[in-house]
């Protein structure tokens, strides 16, 4: 569908190498929206913004690492320099990597925290005060979080990426008592099965082989579909914050 009111809007998008991230970029890339490209991998957010050029979009690549607060600082100054301040920020960039916690991989619990918790906090830290400006303007202004199922329904060794996901969309629902009276919106989106790169990064072969089989038995979303509904919810009203979104695969609901 047509999503007219997002042309010349500029937005950050992190994860953006690849998954709801990247297809996130190209979708609201497509509908007229600067977009600034976050994520480790330069190469591939070269040759997104490449392809978004390309297909007549404005995109700018920034390698950055939202687990460093100067990564992602200097990442600020090169999106304010090439766009100006932003409206619209998009925390997509997420690990998951599931174990038991008696197996005590406390590697992987400092990652998720570094990425899914710190990681959001972080880029909201430095662009919270663009996106207050805009909205004092009487622009729109957005803040949308990726968070998941996982935060308030559990499964058995994904503990603590539940948890760091259940602490994001606790952040999404504070930050809003803090900016929507500020009319900054804050959206949560917690996405069910979708397919993603999210579950190669599962290094339990049991745990992965039934990752894959509920993909199999439930089938699952696409990364499309995602940036779909983030697309839907940013083109609303300014004065319209849909605030909770739960999208699940028909046979998981």
């Amino acid at each position: 569908m047509p999503y007219e009111t997002l042309a010349d809007r500029t937005a950050v998008i992190t994860g953006a190498a690849s998954g709801m991230g990247a297809a996130t970029a190209r979708l609201l890339a497509a509908h007229g929206v600067r977009v600034a490209l976050l994520a480790r991998r330069a190469e591939r957010l070269e040759e997104l913004a490449a392809k978004i050029a390309a297909d007549g979009g404005r995109a700018l690549a920034v390698a950055a690492d939202v687990t460093d607060q100067a990564s992602v600082d200097a990442a600020a100054d090169r999106v304010h320099a090439a766009f100006g301040p932003v409206d619209l920020v998009v925390n997509a960039a997420g690990v998951m990597l599931p174990n038991p916690v008696d197996a005590g991989r406390a590697d992987e619990w400092q990652r998720m925290l570094d990425t899914n918790v710190s990681g959001a906090l972080r880029v909201i830290r430095a662009f919270t005060a663009d996106l207050l400006a805009v909205a004092a303007e009487g622009r729109t202004a957005d803040l949308v979080n990726i968070s998941s199922i996982g935060a308030h329904i559990t499964f058995p060794s994904y503990a603590v990426y539940g948890a760091t996901k259940a602490a994001l969309t606790y952040l999404s629902a504070s930050l809003r008592t803090e900016l929507g009276p500020r009319d900054v919106r804050v959206t949560n989106i917690e996405p069910g099965l979708t397919e993603s790169e999210l579950a190669g990064h599962v290094d339990n072969a049991g745990l992965s082989d039934q990752l894959d089989g509920m993909f199999e038995a439930l089938g699952g979303l696409s990364s499309d579909e995602i940036a779909d509904l983030i697309a839907y919810t940013t083109s609303r009203a300014r004065h319209v914050n849909l605030r909770q979104l739960v999208v699940l695969p028909t046979r998981q609901a």
